[in-house]
């Protein structure tokens, strides 16, 4: 008839083996694994940019996004992009973004402290988990 004798579970008291086309059947579990892999939970990153001297209302706008974007379930990638001669206030940039990690404590934790690459300085935010 063409069909094959599969062990489906090996690790069973008797073992349990079906007859069935095991071309099929290997279709079957590519199918089922694409399937689980494509249900998965992706991480969304959502990016938020200071200068070195943001003021005092934009950094309370950029901080009610960012507490939106936490309660998504999304990380928050924090960032101060320093121009020109800027550079020389990376102390005023860190200072910024710990406040930033402070203020979201309750909505996210810090996963990363803010690091100097280049011209940009960076720090990450990751949500709390909902119980």
């Amino acid at each position: 008839m063409g069909l094959d004798l599969v062990e489906i579970s090996a690790k069973a008291d008797p073992p349990v083996c079906k007859i069935i086309d095991y071309q099929k059947y290997l279709y079957q579990q590519k199918k089922k694994a694409k399937e689980m892999k494509s249900n998965s939970a992706k991480i969304v990153i959502k990016e938020i940019r200071f200068g070195p001297n943001t003021d005092e209302h934009d950094f309370q706008f950029k901080l009610k996004h960012a507490i939106e974007f936490l309660q998504e379930g999304s990380k928050v990638k924090a960032s101060v992009f320093f121009k020109g001669r800027s550079i020389l206030y990376s102390d005023q940039g860190e200072k910024l973004l710990l406040r930033f990690a402070v203020e979201l404590e309750e909505y996210g934790r810090a996963e990363q402290m803010p690091k100097l690459e280049g011209k940009r300085m960076i720090m990450m935010i990751a949500p709390i988990k909902k119980k």
